[in-house]
């Protein structure tokens, strides 16, 4: 970190800069500033860089927030950041650079923490038979380590908002129905890409807008619920397609004549009204067990060796 700005003071700037972005990260900052007790004002000419960070001026200084690209892009040596980084991102941190007035001035770790039926989720949809994918924009230490926790062995990192659906659409390519689970604006055009989509009901309209299902409790046991009965679904019209053909195949040839000549067997139409009524009643009794549906219990998720926690604060 330079010498030149306290930890605090790194912090209320980020915070500051940040405060009128829409970003989760952006929100995770501003969360932690307000809970040190920092007072934050607005910033002034703040832009966004699509997939790179913002960049604003606060109280007279010229804030960069965001990814190496972005310092780069400005002209910062970000090298000299890079060792904080890397710590916080074996650890699941997702690190944040930040330079002001054109100078590296430090690396926030924003932890994004993994909820606790995440790694019981996955397991599950692994043991129907889905293959998962993990498609982030962080940085591939930070994908790891957070896809080691939940059990996700394939990881696309690094992935700019506008290249999510190309990598939908790639999957896709391979053969392979997708379905794709996500929270934010930049997920809308994946959401809509995918074959399935999954909105987040705690995320942003935009992606909700986008998606096919919205899990209203944010927990990702609804995609298993949905998946569940999806197929418990498509077996019910499976069979009622069987019991509503059952009795045309038996019914209709009988009712033309084809065992009279051998034993003089004739359909009476009040046995054929009979088995009408059966079959609409096979059916629709059928079809109403999917009331009844209750999502099988999981199976314990596997225990995965997380990583040693990161010393200090998380902030560089």
């Amino acid at each position: 970190m330079d010498g030149a700005w306290t930890a605090q003071e790194i912090l209320h700037l980020t915070a500051t800069a940040e405060r009128v972005s829409e970003h989760p990260l952006a929100r995770a900052i501003v969360d932690g500033a307000t809970g040190h007790g920092l007072p934050l004002g607005d910033p002034a000419d703040f832009q966004s860089v699509t997939g790179q960070g913002i960049q604003a001026t606060v109280n007279g200084h010229r804030v960069l927030v965001g990814g190496a690209r972005l310092l780069t892009g400005q002209g910062v040596d970000a090298s000299v950041l890079a060792p904080a980084a890397d710590r916080l991102a074996r650890t699941g941190r997702t690190p944040i650079l930040i330079a002001v007035d054109g100078r590296p001035a430090g690396v926030l770790g924003v932890a994004d923490t993994v909820k606790d039926d995440s790694a019981a989720a996955v397991a599950a949809l692994q043991q129907l038979g889905l293959n998962l994918v993990m498609i982030t924009g962080d940085n591939r230490r930070t994908a790891e380590a957070i896809a080691r926790q939940v059990g996700i062995t394939t990881v696309l990192a690094e992935v700019l908002p506008d290249r999510k659906a190309a990598e939908i659409a790639r999957l896709q390519d391979q053969g392979g129905k997708v379905g794709m689970v996500g929270d934010g604006v930049n997920d809308a055009p994946a959401l809509a890409q995918a074959d399935i989509g999954f909105a987040i009901g705690t995320g942003t309209d935009v992606a909700i807008e986008a998606s096919d299902i919205t899990l209203i409790s944010g927990a990702l046991s609804g995609v298993v619920t949905a998946v569940q009965l999806s197929r418990a679904t498509m077996r019910n019209i499976r069979q009622n397609l069987f019991l509503a053909f059952v009795y045309n195949m038996i019914g209709i040839p009988i009712a033309a004549g084809v065992l009279y000549p051998l034993l003089g067997l004739r359909l009476s139409p009040i046995i054929a009204a009979a088995a009408m009524a059966a079959s609409s009643l096979s059916v629709v009794g059928n079809a109403n067990r999917l009331r009844r549906f209750t999502p099988p219990a999981p199976h314990p998720a596997p225990q995965i060796r997380a990583d040693p926690p990161a010393t200090g604060t998380g902030q560089e």
